[in-house]
């Protein structure tokens, strides 16, 4: 679908993965950066994505995917807007990496393992 945005033509990607990144990121408070970062993606290209304007393919479709997974699950076990810093702190855990570190790397595992540790502790 093609709509102007703001003076300029532009085409608006509908589809599945596009309205779950936004939706998503609009959910964790995710920037284009914590995009950009687990991605591998160029800053530009990940506004895109978090906007809903362009679909991501390839290996950062799959990184944008994980994100995601791990991205909605945080929001269970944390306050959302604390996702985006959560995401770009050091963790000792995944050996001093940052998450969206070890997502960009393919180490979903490794974050996923992570989190299902904070959802398994006992809410005080």
């Amino acid at each position: 679908m093609r709509v102007v945005y703001h003076g300029v033509m532009t085409t608006i990607a509908h589809t599945p993965l596009a309205e779950e990144i936004a939706r998503v990121s609009r959910l964790g408070h995710l920037t284009a950066a914590n995009l950009a970062d687990a991605t591998g993606g160029d800053p530009s290209s990940a506004r895109r994505w978090r906007n809903g304007t362009r679909t991501p393919i390839g290996e950062h479709a799959t990184r944008a995917l994980e994100l995601t997974a791990v991205v909605e699950r945080l929001a269970q076990v944390m306050d959302p807007s604390y996702i985006p810093v959560w995401l770009i702190k050091p963790i000792a855990r995944l050996d001093d990496r940052r998450p969206v570190d070890a997502i960009h790397d393919g180490d979903y595992r490794s974050v996923s393992k992570l989190v299902a540790s904070l959802e398994e502790m006992p809410v005080a």
